[in-house]
Parts: C-alpha cells; structure tokens; sequence
C-alpha cells in the first residue's frame, strides 16, 4: 500500500482510499512503520446514531399536516470508514426546482460506503410542502431561501430552516445547495459563491460548471447562513422549474463528484477525470423588456454576445410594432425567459458581464 492511501477494517472488511495530507497528518503509524487512518466517528442526525461505514435512510419531523399526517425530510447519510470531510448536497429548497433531486439521486447511487473518506448527507427536498404542491414557495407563501437561520419558534419556514441549520449545516464541513431558474426562466449550468473566499474558491473549481460567478450573499438564504458559519458552500444553478434538463443534471452529477475528490473523499476514474475549465465572472446584469408584447429570441442560451448584438424583438400581436434588444456590452447568456408573453419592464436576458 502507498502511504498516500489509508485502509480501515471492519468486521473483516477493508476498504482503501486516496488520502489528502490533512489525514495523513491525522493519521496514526503502528510498530510496523504503516499508516493507520484515523475511524469516521458515529454521526447522529435526529437522535439517531449513524455508524462508520454504513449507508443509512432516515425521515427528519417537521411538521404535522392538518391531517396529522408528519412531513418530514428525506435523508440519506454514507458515513464511511474513514474520517474525512462532511459534505451535505441539498435541493429543492424551492419545491418547484427538481434537477437537484435528480441530480443527487444519481449521485448517490455512484457512491460506496466502501470507498468513501467522510461522510455524505443528502436532503433531496428540503421544501416537501412546496414539491408536492408544484410551489416555489411554503403553503404561507413564504420562501424557504429568506428565512434562514430560523427559529424554532417561528413560522413553519423559520422551523424548517432552523431544524435543517441545527441538524444538518452545522455537522458539516462543506456544503453544496441545487437550484434550477424560477418558474418561466432557464439557467445554463452555473456556481454562485463567494470566490473571494479561498476555500470556496478552491470548491468551485474543482466542480467546473462552464461559469462561476462571484456572488454576494442574500439576507436569509442558505448561503449566507452557512457562511456565517465557516462553512465553504456552493449554489449550483441550472435548468428550469418543473422540468428535467439532462445537461444540466449531468453537470450537476459530475460537479458534485469532482469536488467530492478535490476534498478527498472519493477518487474518480474513466471520463470524470477531466475536469473542463470554467470562466470566473464578477457582474452579471438581466436586460429588461423596453415594452409589453411578445419576445422573439435572437439568441440561444449559453451563446456569447458582443456590445450592440442584436438579441432579441418584442412585437405587439399585430407585427405592426417592433423593438429592437442589443447587448449593450460583450456578454455571455447565462439564463433568459422561457415565457414570450412579456410586460414593460420583465427581465428576459441574463447576462454575465465579459469586458
């Protein structure tokens, strides 16, 4: 064995995986001169221990329905033999956007609790209320994103986010939050994070979506929440609402893997072991609609624009009135509207910002 690669034993079983050089230095040596990792800890999440090297399904309380019926929040941790990162993937914050539930799902069926440094957690649906209803938002209309950290004394918003920071944000050492775009927009596979922040940054490159975006955190989101806690957290955009988008579902599963083995919990093999290179943008700027009518794209999602391109035509009914969109800047589309009904003032192109 190379001393780059620990192994744990556990009821006759071994399992081997590449080690960072923090474990090494955790790592302890025996008489015989051959490292010896560290044992993963037990993890409990809701009362309930998790042992090293198992894969464990559990439903987290929330709330109860009218009904009585519990709502809960479906988990699944791998907690591996070796002590290691903890990493959590979350989705569906906004019950409406679906990728991320795919795209953990097929993570998560990559992963063996046999090779795996660390611990995973994964929350699918955050906001089981809001899937199930087809709702960006909780049955009071609240969004799940503004209410972080919350409170167990709040609304059934500031209940969730306090239960999902306290049981889960906090036993973590990374984090990694799917969306998709809201509902009538689309947004090509992208990270927003504070790239200023080394760990962050380093986060974000190893997952190389095509873009990632230096961005300041919103009051109550996730984000800012993790981040007020040390935690290095990523948000990955891509797609729409309500649909699956295969691309970026794809790029979501490899992104996910990639900074699993940047961190040293997993090794990649065959074609995710390239790692495509992804722009860094500072500024972003939506183009809004100069008039109310109907949007003709002159543009496809994820093209390159450059300063007075002609992007796109808005036209009453008729055709007998029609105004011109031009990129006021060399840019690159990152998200547009989907729907072509526009009023006076919609946002209809996003751009990121390249000169």
């Amino acid at each position: 064995m190379s001393k780059n690669e620990l192994t744990a034993e556990s009821n006759g079983h071994s399992a081997t995986a590449k080690a960072n050089p923090e474990q090494l230095e955790q790592a302890e040596v025996d008489d015989r001169g051959a490292t010896i990792a560290k044992v993963e800890q037990p993890l409990i999440i809701g009362g309930l221990t998790i042992a090293p090297r198992t894969r464990h399904r559990l439903d987290l309380p929330v709330a109860r329905l009218p009904t009585q019926t519990m709502m809960s929040l479906p988990i699944t941790v791998i907690n591996g033999a070796i002590a290691g990162p903890r990493l959590w993937l979350s989705a569906a914050i906004h019950g409406d956007e679906i990728n991320g539930v795919e795209i953990i799902r097929q993570v998560l069926n990559q992963i063996n609790v046999n090779h795996l440094v660390g611990t995973l957690i994964a929350v699918p649906i955050i906001n089981v209320f809001g899937f199930l209803e087809h709702s960006r938002y909780l049955p009071d209309r609240r969004d799940l994103n503004r209410c972080f950290p919350g409170s167990p004394r709040g609304s059934l918003a500031a209940r969730i986010a306090h239960l999902f920071i306290n049981e889960i944000v906090k036993k973590c050492t990374h984090g990694i939050d799917l969306h998709t775009a809201a509902c009538h927009r689309i947004n090509m596979p992208q990270i927003r994070a504070n790239l200023n922040d080394p760990a962050t940054y380093a986060c974000a490159q190893a997952f190389a979506a095509p873009i990632m975006i230096h961005a300041n955190t919103r009051d109550g989101s996730l984000r800012q929440a993790a981040a007020n806690l040390g935690i290095p957290i990523l948000l990955y955009e891509g797609g729409e609402a309500l649909r699956f988008d295969p691309k970026a579902i794809d790029a979501g599963v490899r992104g996910i893997l990639r900074v699993m083995a940047s961190l040293g919990m997993y090794e990649l093999t065959g074609d995710d072991l390239a790692v495509p290179e992804s722009r860094r943008v500072e500024q972003t700027k939506w183009l809004r609609s100069p008039r109310s009518g109907l949007l003709h794209a002159r543009f496809t999602l994820g093209q390159q624009v450059n300063k007075q391109q002609l992007l796109a035509e808005v036209t009453d009914a008729f055709g007998e009135q029609r105004t011109k969109i031009y990129a006021p800047f060399t840019g690159l589309v990152i998200g547009n509207v989907q729907n072509p009904l526009v009023n006076q003032g919609d946002g209809i192109i996003h751009l990121a910002v390249l000169d």
